[in-house]
């Protein structure tokens, strides 16, 4: 008897005194769709120095840019597609998408200052002639305020990123030159003697928004300036942003106390410049830095991924690591050989996500959050093939399809906190892995990795004395999470 009681009692000690395993979390999306989000556990190790192939090495005492958020834009189309699920769907839906614990923590999203190309009708919130004829529209108050509401109350820390698709039209001229009346929702440019109602017009918008509860993280100059071809649009070049910002937009911000972030740009890594006209609006955002009066009012550029490539973001922060990046738009559709779930997992995650972020890109948000089987709504003019990050039945506003985009960005929210660092990661893998690394505000680590290969491969990550090592799959997106073990 006393030979077993000593023998628990020793038990018990050496229980008492061994380290609990620690385990990574790691979430797991195969081209194939055999997997979505699969949730697996590895035990994280002490550091083998046997390792020496398919071995990434974290160095978090190397740190880069601060990480915002990732998520989709709330477009008027997706509010309404929303408001038509049942209640008790929706919410599951929200909740599944927002929440930063249960759910996969989207934590950034873009929407619509009035009108954009995924509306149920063009408008501004000043149509009528004068800007103190502002207010706000029904249909942002019909839909976009309850889906909103909805979302903050799963994630109040959400952040919101709004931009203007075009201005009033009584604020629109032909050219600069002759400044003819231009009534029409397409193209146009913003009439300079009207930049200081339109500086009124962001400002009365912002007030509005934090009335009904809605703080605005950041806002963009114009969505798309070098395009004037969209269903509701302006054009708008480096020149009259630098101008705009400069004398009014900037000075009544500073005005009113208002601390919402200023970003520039918001279109393609190639600037258009294949189109006469935007033959001088190569690298636009520096353009605009040049001046120092209009600089100081701007946090920084965002881009879209339509033309160009995602290595104009690494020159642009070179040339100025003071101003921030931003990911706002990319979409997916049906042109070319039409939309394809792994390969657009494959390509938006090497180019978009990890692409972005390992040049200095701090937030990706995609292009749109929820369209119908039919692509809509969506205006006349607009993308009529284009697909959402989630595509609903309308025969029933039940059934979902859940695409590449939805599962990029929750492979990013799920594991990347807003307030990460990115760190240094090296590792000698194949030239077809390619992965992104992070500290998160509470310690713990996280990785974002792409296997493009046709086969699996057994990989290993190490931070300090940690390590663990993974079969990925083949073609396939894997988030890990964890926790230094102590």
């Amino acid at each position: 008897m006393k030979k077993t009681l000593l023998a628990m009692s020793v038990a018990l000690a050496f229980m008492s005194c061994s380290k609990q395993p620690t385990f990574v979390e790691a979430y797991i999306t195969t081209a194939d769709k055999t997997m979505t989000m699969a949730k697996d556990s590895i035990l994280l190790q002490t550091n083998n120095d046997t390792i020496k192939h398919n071995l990434i090495t974290l160095d978090a005492s190397v740190k880069y840019q601060e990480m915002d958020g990732f998520g989709a834009a709330i477009t008027g189309s997706s509010c309404y597609n929303l408001l038509k699920m049942t209640p008790e769907n929706r919410t599951k839906l929200l909740k599944d998408t927002f929440d930063p614990v249960d759910g996969v923590g989207y934590s950034y999203i873009r929407i619509s200052i009035a009108c954009s190309d995924f509306s149920l009708e063009d408008y501004t919130y000043c149509d009528k002639p004068g800007i103190e004829n502002f207010e706000m529209h029904e249909l942002d108050k019909r839909d976009l305020f309850p889906i909103l509401k909805e979302i903050l109350a799963i994630n109040p820390n959400i952040k919101i990123m709004a931009s203007p698709w075009t201005p009033p039209k009584w604020m629109k001229v032909d050219n600069l030159k002759d400044r003819k009346p231009f009534d029409s929702w397409t193209s146009g440019q913003l009439n300079p003697d009207y930049y200081q109602d339109y500086a009124t017009y962001f400002v009365k918008y912002l007030q509005e928004m934090q009335k009904e509860g809605f703080n605005i993280e950041s806002i963009t100059i114009q969505n798309e300036p070098l395009n004037r071809g969209n269903s509701a649009s302006l054009y708008m070049t480096w020149q009259e942003q630098r101008d705009f910002i400069k004398t009014a937009l900037g000075p009544a911000f500073e005005k009113n106390g208002i601390k919402t972030k200023i970003l520039v740009y918001d279109h393609n890594y190639d600037y258009d410049v294949n189109k006469p006209e935007n033959a001088d609006q190569g690298q636009y955002p520096l353009r605009i830095y040049e001046d120092a009066e209009a600089a100081k009012y701007i946090d920084g550029a965002a881009y879209h991924a339509y033309g160009g490539d995602k290595s104009e973001l690494l020159k642009i922060h070179e040339a100025r690591p003071d101003k921030n990046l931003y990911f706002t738009e990319m979409s997916i559709g049906l042109w070319g050989d039409g939309y394809d779930f792994g390969k657009d997992l494959m390509w938006n995650m090497r180019e978009v996500c990890i692409g972005t972020i390992n040049n200095f890109n701090k937030a990706v948000i995609m292009w749109n959050f929820m369209l119908d089987d039919k692509h809509a709504p969506y205006r006349p003019g607009g993308c009529d093939i284009c697909l959402g990050a989630i595509d609903i039945d309308s025969s029933d506003y039940a059934t979902m399809t859940f695409n590449s985009h939805y599962y990029t960005m929750a492979h990013l929210s799920k594991v990347i906190k807003p307030g990460a660092r990115r760190i240094k990661a090296d590792g000698n893998t194949s030239s077809k892995v390619y992965y992104s690394a992070f500290e998160n505000p509470d310690g713990s680590f996280s990785v974002v990795l792409l296997n493009e290969e046709d086969t699996a491969q057994k990989i290993s990550v190490a931070e300090g004395t940690n390590v663990f090592t993974h079969e990925v799959p083949a073609k396939s997106v894997v988030s890990y999470i964890w926790k230094k073990s102590i």
